[in-house]
């Protein structure tokens, strides 16, 4: 199956029960396992690919969790943070992720309430200083 196919059948999945789902765990399990593993292609079942609540201590904060960390050549890729079906996603979930960016590996984040899929990006730029010519 093409990749939009498969992102129009799991749309037409979130059409269709997005009225049951009432939990940010229903949401993760209904519509973004599903995203991981059938649009990504990752093993969502598999922790050498995909670890749920993932550890992400910023600074003094400790116990910071983030969804799913999804894993390519033991290098975090992706982070995945979701909010349940409906909610709307703001700066302030945003600003979280790029915390995360810090203390990860990860340079693409996911921000999802299963209907949305906002992707993050950070950019690691390396600058060279050069000697001013005289």
């Amino acid at each position: 199956m093409e990749i939009l196919e498969k992102l129009n059948s799991l749309s037409d999945k979130v059409k269709q029960q997005a009225s049951l789902i009432q939990t940010e765990e229903a949401t993760k399990s209904a519509f973004v396992m599903p995203f991981i593993n059938q649009i990504l292609g990752y093993d969502v079942f598999d922790p050498l690919e995909v670890i749920p609540e993932f550890i992400c201590d910023v600074g003094t904060k400790k116990g910071e969790k983030i969804d799913y960390a999804i894993i390519k050549s033991n290098e975090i890729q992706i982070l995945i943070e979701c909010k349940k079906i409906g909610e709307l996603l703001n700066v302030n979930h945003a600003s979280q992720l790029f915390r995360y960016f810090h203390v990860t590996s990860a340079r693409i984040s996911i921000l999802t309430n299963g209907q949305v899929y906002k992707f993050l990006q950070t950019l690691m730029l390396q600058i060279k200083w050069m000697k001013n010519p005289s």
